[in-house]
């Protein structure tokens, strides 16, 4: 079961009476978009359809529903239409349609297999490298819609990692380059620079990777610049493809957290450029 499945499921055990509010109309800037959703319970709640002043109505109106008796026959849903201006105390400026409805079974069931149907889509960002880097990147993607592996040749170097991270001990990381489905992004921050290497070259020499990254200096791109050429067979074309430092150099700071911080927005940005190219523009 991966992530986003296992949180909704526990979600929704731990709160069996819940209402889910969706998204079905956004007009004008709106907070987020038609389909977004999230559940409510009598105390807490789960996802987020902007906040703000219409997160808290939409929230007041679910919790009125559960409070009421269930009808005898099936519910409708509650259908809202809320202009986002001052009568609100949101200035925005759009429209937003809200469905408000209980979860029942068959609606549990429905918001279950969406959930495993969406995590097996998410994009897969692999890391090659369990060190300070690796651990502290591993933090910032399991917050983030993407599936992350991180491997190690190092078995020490794997424990302890947060829980929706998966990892994998092997002695021969490239392999899981080359199996690696097609608009992954690779990001490799090992403790021996002969295994960034060939990690990296791998990894460039597919073509169909949404990121290729590498922790490193102006001095390790060189050298590996030199040897990608001339030892590995690489071009020029495939080299350009390569982002080192990650995180780009406008910051210079040196601690894992703000390297991986830094990394992970730069992953993220290089994901929606190649899996929804046209999400800027309809904003």
């Amino acid at each position: 079961m991966t992530k986003t499945t296992g949180i909704l499921q526990s979600f929704l055990d731990a709160y069996p009476a819940a209402a889910k509010v969706e998204v079905t109309a956004a007009k004008g800037s709106t907070p987020r978009e038609e389909g977004a959703w999230m559940l409510v319970a009598p105390d807490t709640i789960f996802g987020t359809i902007g906040g703000g002043q219409l997160e808290f109505m939409a929230i007041d109106e679910a919790r009125a529903l559960l409070r009421a008796a269930p009808a005898s026959k099936a519910e409708p849903a509650k259908v809202l239409d809320i202009p986002l201006g001052p009568e609100i105390g949101q200035c925005c400026g759009g429209r937003v349609g809200l469905s408000i409805e209980r979860v029942g079974a068959a609606l549990r069931d429905r918001l279950l297999a969406k959930a495993r149907a969406e995590d097996e889509t998410l994009p897969r960002v692999l890391a090659f490298g369990g060190g300070h880097v690796g651990r502290a990147l591993a933090e910032a993607l399991v917050l983030l819609p993407v599936r992350a592996t991180v491997a190690e040749t190092r078995a020490d170097a794997i424990v302890g990692f947060p829980e929706g991270v998966e990892t994998r001990l092997t002695a021969v990381p490239e392999e899981l380059v080359r199996a690696a489905p097609a608009g992954a992004a690779f990001v490799v921050l090992t403790h021996d620079h002969a295994l960034d290497f060939l990690i990296v070259s791998e990894a460039l020499k597919r073509g169909d990777a949404a990121y290729v990254g590498m922790i490193g200096s102006a001095t390790k791109k060189a050298t590996f610049r030199s040897w990608f050429l001339k030892t590995a067979g690489g071009s020029e074309a495939e080299f350009s493809r390569l982002v080192t430092p990650i995180g780009g150099d406008g910051v210079r700071d040196k601690r894992p957290a703000v390297i991986a911080a830094l990394a992970a927005a730069e992953i993220m940005t290089a994901l929606v450029a190649a899996f929804q190219p046209s999400s800027s523009a309809s904003r």
